[in-house]
């Protein structure tokens, strides 16, 4: 069995153990949205840890009908305030013009015992351990989650790198036509909204001094509109209205002080601003760039610090304003994270001939805009393929010498071959996948699934690089899906050892079913074929069903400590029947984030006794997560093969009694597998430390092969007393790890988008590192503070990761289990 890809620990002597102070962070109640409790240092929006309950929580009547049923860059100091390093290199000049950008207000809105182990191998786990070996092999090689969100290696020829500047017959025509003789005007509209991104980090400016920085041609139109942003971290841009800039090289000069304070997520807002530019700068060229937090194909665009509660732009929202506005583009732009998607694609093919976009979270850089600029002002005419390429290359560039270790991914796709060539295709490759699920093949659908490279996955936002998805199927129509979305990429970025990203993701449901009826209402409005909602509600179903014949997602406190649920695999197909017509009734508590308002898709194109049947045959069967003594490995724990075929996720989970708490120290993906390939508990009492501090970490995901590999995971953190998870990359050239950056967490449910991730910690910067914590009785207490404060000296280089010893309190160690439902168990814990 080949070795998997695995976080290696470097144990080095001492360590000062645990240390939990203070009061708590918060003490609401679980659920709530006070205090960090289902959304803070282990689990909820980010992911990386356990879902949690406070005890074992009153479940529904459906809960009790389971039991019932089952037994069981720099620049321009003037302009933008003090910046030693800089000087300025021009002027500033204000002139005001008339116009209002904002018209009218149609707000968007959005949407965590020990047992005693038996010494006695059962007969049903040890028929065959060469076959068991390879199943585990084959799952921590690859899959989803605990060795990797990708296969070890490109799926397919990487097409990554190359300019593909061929077209396929039968395309339209582009819409915009470029003279070619260098006299081509040209408008770019930069949709700025500042928000936190700007008034933290200074993201936004840092962007603007870019733009200025470059060596603009009077045939180059910048239009920057300005909103959204507490706090403008410069001396120029108002913190308190609406603005309209146009970028001169070395400054800004505004057109517009005073442009209402609309949201920036109004889709009115945008079309306004696009009709604006287009009749104040008619040129032969327009492009369009989105800039602030994107969120994919279920939450869209964009997050207005300033008017929250207007929420995001949805994809319907992006439609309602591009076709407001009028104008057709060159090209459209999403400087933010996670728009490179199949559904924004098909959407933005009606009004624009290229979109430039990234599959996975930006790093906090963003776009690197000066170079573009210079080579675009240079040449007027330029093709576009020709600039998206430099957009590109620039981006890439800039992330690889400032963000290391950071994922990178930025695609440029022609949308008139697009919209020719994938509706057919992906109606073909949705019926398909529907037929595998009806014809009781849905473990070959959760499998390529969770085979599949998968973006922002500790933000459970189920977007998948849509090539990979479709080869993984195994179906002749996801090979043809596959080929016509490659041909569509004409270029297209990674960073270093991001394997399987070629250009376009798609929202495919695993880790959060509550999303998919929205889905399902976004497909509708932007005009694509039924078959793509039938599609992902088979999917979510089938999930569902083995979610809740597992007896819900909302795990009882005592699994998290080995209190093994006895859910088993022997429910027959007609008391799951019981089970899901309770269901089909509206009755879904137990399931995290599910209510009668979000669960239209269950059961859609589904014979309920078919699924009761499907699932009763392919049960997890938690019995058998009882660890066996190995007297040469340790403790291990053997399962039959079927059982490990139902597994596509593990993890080690580790609490330390400090004496008066359990401390819940995270989720790892390091530890030993013996020689049949069954993970081994560890033992040797060590948990990782960042300096002389021992911390709380969740792994995220693991890319590459053991020859090039990353693995990233996270650490809880109050960062500036602002709630914040620092970035850990493991690596083939790092293998003790490194401190990559830092991201803003949103603990209270600010936004449905992603933020990007800020680059690095500054000199000064306060960090107190943060943990969970449980009661005896094994019910969430509080979110508590690891160690004393700690103040950054130096840069993030400095920062020395290391395994050392926990300190001289007990451990408990188990191990979870995620099944091809996407459900999680827990196995028996063991106290070392």
């Amino acid at each position: 069995m080949a070795e998997p890809v695995r976080r290696k620990k470097n144990i080095e002597e001492g360590g000062n153990g645990v240390h939990v102070r203070g009061d708590g962070l918060g003490t609401g109640p679980v659920g709530s949205s006070d205090g960090y409790k289902g959304k803070g240092s282990g689990g909820g929006s980010n992911g990386g840890g356990p879902k949690r309950s406070g005890g074992i929580s009153p479940l529904s009547i459906v809960v009790v009908l389971v039991i019932l049923l089952l037994g069981g860059g720099g620049g321009l100091s003037s302009l933008f305030g003090d910046s030693p390093e800089t000087t300025d290199t021009g002027s500033y000049t204000q002139t005001t013009t008339t116009g209002n950008v904002a018209t009218t207000t149609d707000t968007t809105t959005q949407q965590t015992t020990d047992n005693a182990y038996s010494n006695t191998t059962q007969s049903s786990t040890a028929s065959s351990s060469s076959q068991m070996g390879s199943l585990l092999g084959s799952l921590l090689g690859g899959g989803t989650g605990y060795y990797g969100s990708a296969s070890s290696a490109w799926a397919e020829e990487p097409n990554t790198g190359v300019l593909n500047k061929e077209v396929i017959d039968g395309a339209r025509a582009k819409r915009t036509v470029i003279k070619g003789d260098g006299s081509d005007v040209t408008t770019i509209m930069v949709y700025m909204c500042g928000t936190d991104l700007e008034s933290r980090s200074a993201m936004a400016t840092k962007d603007l001094q870019e733009m200025m920085a470059a060596d603009l041609s009077d045939q180059i139109n910048i239009i920057v509109y300005t909103g959204g942003c507490k706090n403008w971290q410069n001396n120029v841009i108002s913190s308190s209205v609406n603005q309209i800039y146009k970028v001169e090289k070395g400054g800004l000069r505004v057109l517009n002080d005073n442009a209402g304070q609309k949201p920036m997520t109004d889709p009115d807002n945008l079309a306004s601003f696009i009709k604006w530019t287009a009749d104040k700068y008619p040129a032969d060229r327009y492009d369009l760039i989105f800039w602030d937090h994107g969120g994919g194909s279920v939450s869209g665009y964009g997050y207005d610090e300033k008017n929250a509660q207007s929420g995001s732009m949805g994809l319907s929202g992006i439609n309602r304003a591009l076709k407001g506005g009028g104008v057709t583009f060159d090209f459209i732009g999403f400087d933010a994270c996670l728009m490179a998607t199949v559904e924004t694609a098909l959407m933005t093919a009606s009004y624009g001939d290229y979109l430039i976009a990234s599959e996975e979270t930006e790093p906090g850089v963003g776009w690197y805009y000066t170079d573009w600029l210079n080579a675009y002002s240079a040449n007027p005419s330029m093709d576009t393929l020709e600039i998206g390429k430099n957009i590109i290359d620039g981006f890439t560039k800039t992330c690889e010498s400032t963000c290391r270790g950071q994922k990178t991914t930025l695609s440029l796709i022609d949308l008139a071959e697009l919209e020719k060539t994938v509706p057919d295709e992906l109606k073909g490759f949705a019926q398909s996948t529907s037929d595998l699920v009806s014809d009781k093949n849905y473990k070959t659908v959760a499998n390529a699934r969770a085979q599949t490279r998968e973006f922002a996955a500790s933000t459970k936002i189920d977007q998948v690089d849509l090539v990979h998805l479709a080869y993984n199927m195994g179906t002749d129509e996801g090979k043809e899906l596959a080929d016509a979305i490659k041909g569509c990429v004409k270029y297209n970025r990674t960073s270093q050892g991001m394997t399987n990203a070629y250009g376009l993701s798609m929202y495919f449901p695993y880790r959060k079913s509550s999303k998919v009826d929205s889905m399902v209402s976004t497909s509708e409005a932007i005009g694509m074929d039924e078959s793509y909602s039938e599609c992902i509600q088979k999917v979510a179903s089938m999930q569902v069903a083995g979610q809740m014949a597992a007896g819900g997602t909302q795990t009882p406190a005592g699994s998290l400590f080995g209190e093994l649920s006895g859910s088993s695999s022997s429910a027959s197909g007609d008391a799951l029947m019981q089970l899901f017509t309770t269901m089909l009734s509206g009755s879904y508590s137990g399931i995290s984030g599910l209510d009668a308002s979000n669960t239209q898709f269950f059961g859609k194109g589904l014979d309920p006794q078919d699924m009761a049947d499907y699932v009763s045959a392919n049960q997890f069967d938690e019995n058998a997560l009882m660890f066996v003594k190995n007297d040469e490995d340790g403790d291990v724990i053997q399962m039959s093969a079927d059982q490990w075929d139902l597994v596509q996720d593990l993890e080690v989970n580790i609490f330390y009694d400090d004496g008066t708490r359990y401390v819940d120290l995270g989720l790892d993906n390091s530890y030993d597998i013996d020689a049949d390939g069954n993970p081994v508990a560890p033992s040797d009492r060590t948990w990782l430390y960042i300096d002389d501090q021992i911390v709380s970490y969740y792994h995220i995901d693991t890319q590459g092969d053991s020859d090039n590999y990353a693995i990233m995971g996270r650490v809880p953190v109050m960062l500036n007393d602002q709630r914040a998870d620092l970035i850990l990359i493991f690596d083939s050239e790092n293998e003790d790890g490194y401190v990559a950056g830092v991201t803003y967490d949103y603990v209270n449910g600010e936004t449905d988008t992603v933020a990007k991730n800020l680059t690095e910690l500054s000199e000064g910067d306060k960090l107190e590192y943060i943990c969970d914590c449980y009661a005896y009785d094994k019910t969430y207490t509080d979110t508590y503070f690891l160690g004393d404060p700690v103040i950054v000296e130096g840069s993030m280089e400095d920062m020395h990761i290391s395994n050392r010893s926990v300190g001289d309190g007990e451990i408990l160690v188990s191990f979870k289990f995620t099944d091809i439902y996407g459900q999680e168990h827990w196995s028996q814990s063991l106290k070392y």
